[in-house]
């Protein structure tokens, strides 16, 4: 592309160059031909007024006093009746531009001058003509380079932008080059990395909390399935099963959730629950993990409590709760419910050596992690309890007091006739 602008350019520059040049030429070329023409013209006439004046005087008319009225590439003739011609000058070779003036004492002088003269003008003419023209050509060659640079440059970072984006990598340059229409192409591209950006995050988001919160579910149903195995007893197995079909609709919950949350992080779907109830499942699906290793899990507090939110995600909020207190905590466990203002608390604390200093409130941070661990788990709850109007709270770092504050109202509904018609 750099190399056909500046052809372009050049050939533009080139053809401007010979229609002006050569027409140029012939005018200046007339106008010198006309001039020494003209002056040849006016030296015969003055020529012949002095040789009119000395008659009129009496005057002799001689070549020595009229020598010096003739230049030194000119040549007169002066032809007065009954003398003979008077030559002045030397006769020039070749070609002449000649002119004849008559005077009133019937004199006739013929003046000559050489049209080296002419051709002389001419080709110092033609020279000045070059050498502008020669200019203007390097001035063109240099003025195409620098807008091929100007314009190639910027496509080929274009180029390159396009070429990121399609191998992955949609960090925006924001990089513009002064021309419109390249800023144009610029911004879109910019809009296109930033866009590409966020769903790639998304997408990676995704499929971190789908790892994270998939995980707690399947653990728990696999512990069933374990009881099942492990037993003979028709009402056990029977029980167990009820509890793993239990999990499987909080698995399907999860998936969902997590579907809905990938399309708007901020969806909920509230409604007024039993605490206690979603408190008990908990309790449930973690005591055998907690036996396992030596450990019990209580609930404490106020009792019959209703709170607003989504059963499924308050859920999966306490369980990621539980499952940090028995990862990361130590001794037993404890969910405490209270009730402060319009709003329901559930506590998680245990007896373990609690949150870091340096992290402080920083535990919410996706990938901020103090145990080598993923770093997602309280960032996903806390964003489940935000999405229908709740929040998690670090209450106390040692030892470690978490709060899951629910509303007890349920939201206002909207007037009938602020609802969308449907048709």
């Amino acid at each position: 592309m750099r190399r056909r602008l500046i052809q372009s350019t050049l050939a533009v520059v080139l053809v401007v160059i010979a229609v002006f040049g050569v027409s140029l030429v012939i005018v200046e070329t007339r106008t010198i031909s006309n001039s020494a023409q003209e002056r040849v013209d006016s030296e015969a006439v003055r020529l012949a007024s002095i040789v009119d004046g000395r008659l009129l005087g009496g005057e002799s008319v001689t070549a020595d006093i009229l020598k010096e009225q003739v230049g030194p590439d000119q040549f007169a003739v002066i032809r007065i009746p009954d003398q003979t011609p008077i030559e002045i000058g030397s006769r020039p070779d070749g070609e002449v531009i000649h002119s004849t003036a008559k005077g009133e004492q019937g004199e006739t002088v013929t003046f000559q001058e050489p049209r080296t003269t002419v051709s002389r003008e001419v080709g110092r003419t033609l020279l000045i003509i070059g050498l502008v023209a020669l200019l203007a050509v390097i001035a063109a060659v240099l003025l195409a380079v620098r807008q091929a640079n100007r314009l190639a440059s910027p496509l080929t970072d274009l180029a390159e932008t396009a070429e990121r984006l399609g191998s992955g990598d949609p960090r925006p340059r924001h990089k513009r080059y002064g021309v419109p229409e390249l800023d144009r192409v610029a911004d879109v591209l910019d809009s296109s990395a930033e866009r590409i950006g966020r769903m790639l995050t998304a997408e990676r988001r995704l499929a971190a909390d789908a790892s994270h919160q998939l995980r707690t579910p399947l653990t728990a149903l696999s512990m069933r399935l374990e009881e099942i195995t492990l037993t003979d007893d028709p009402d056990t197995v029977k029980e167990e099963a009820t509890i793993a079909l239990t999990q499987v609709e909080r698995l399907t919950d999860v998936v969902e959730r997590l579907l809905t949350n990938a399309r708007d992080p901020r969806t909920g779907s509230a409604v007024t629950f039993d605490l206690d109830e979603v408190i008990q499942q908990q309790l449930a699906e973690w005591r055998p993990a907690y036996r396992g290793v030596g450990r019990a899990i209580v609930s404490s507090g106020k009792r019959h409590l209703r709170a607003v939110g989504t059963p499924g995600a308050v859920a999966q909020v306490l369980a990621a709760l539980i499952e940090n207190s028995l990862m990361h905590g130590g001794g037993t466990v404890a969910l405490r419910t209270r009730v402060t203002g319009n709003q329901a608390v559930v506590e998680v604390t245990d007896e373990g050596p609690g949150v870091p200093a340096d992290l402080g409130a920083r535990i919410f941070e996706r990938t901020i992690s103090g145990r080598n661990s993923t770093g997602i788990g309280l960032a996903v709850a806390r964003d489940l309890a935000e999405a229908d109007g709740g929040r998690l709270e670090l209450l106390q770092a040692q030892p470690p007091v978490f709060g899951l504050f629910l509303s007890r109202t349920a939201p206002p509904r909207k007037p009938a006739e602020e609802l969308p018609t449907v048709r």
